[in-house]
């Protein structure tokens, strides 16, 4: 008998002062009455990496194979997996049309391993609205990068 994946439930948000500027991410994990929040901030970067990076380390985070409910406010992220962009990126050589490459092929490279360990369903959020959980992850990425501006 196969052994039942835990379900997680994953909220993630980046955000940028600048686009290129300083940037940050904030997660939250949960897992039944287990609840985690990570932020990390960077000095130079995009909000669409951002983005994709806190999905990547919410994913990481996992322990073992788990079967994941994503919320993203993140068109960028959740139609490029949704609409299978990134896939076709990836069979191009990262290339979206023959002469214009796919940007961020470094993150998206990760991002397709890890859907191949994890199941994803992926949901799109509205961005600051009624979301609590979107609006933390917001509030703890822009924490991130004004750690990181400040500095």
């Amino acid at each position: 008998m196969a052994e039942k994946h835990k379900h997680v439930v994953i909220y993630t948000d980046g955000a940028c002062s600048g686009n290129p500027g300083p940037g940050g991410f904030g997660i939250i994990l949960q897992y039944g009455e287990y609840r985690k929040e990570i932020s990390q901030g960077f000095d130079n970067t995009t909000n669409n990496r951002m983005e994709l990076l806190a999905v990547i380390t919410a994913l990481e985070a996992l322990k073992t194979p788990c079967t994941v409910d994503l919320y993203s406010d993140s068109k960028y992220v959740i139609d490029a997996i949704q609409k299978g962009w990134a896939v076709k990126w990836r069979s191009k050589n990262w290339m979206r049309t023959p002469k214009e490459p796919a940007k961020n092929p470094d993150l998206w490279e990760r991002l397709l391993n890890l859907l191949d360990v994890h199941d994803v369903t992926f949901h799109w959020v509205k961005g600051h609205a009624q979301n609590e959980n979107n609006n933390r992850c917001d509030r703890l990425a822009v924490e991130a990068w004004k750690k990181i501006k400040n500095n």
